[in-house]
């Protein structure tokens, strides 16, 4: 196929294959939740219980990323202003 034969990715393309990937990291997860059903103590601070273990390294994971995202925008953040004063 050449190059004028081609064609153009769109964002309905991306779109499509985003909802494909996700749709397959569901499948994996819940794989993952439905092998790992035993329940483990867990310790945070005050608070104490226990949980599942698939639920448990789902939420160490979720406030891994949260945290990940905040100091990413914190980083996006600076960088803006930088750039603002650079161009005034």
């Amino acid at each position: 196929m050449t190059t004028a034969n081609r064609v153009p990715r769109t964002r309905t393309s991306a779109a499509w294959f985003g909802i494909c990937a996700a749709a397959l990291l569901f499948v994996v997860l819940i794989v993952f939740m439905l092998q790992n059903t035993r329940s483990v103590r867990v310790d945070f601070l005050w608070m104490d219980g226990s949980l599942p273990l698939a639920l448990a390294l789902l939420m160490a994971a979720v406030g891994a990323a949260l945290l990940t995202m905040v100091v990413g925008a914190a980083r996006i953040t600076q960088l803006r202003r930088r750039l603002s004063r650079q161009r005034h």
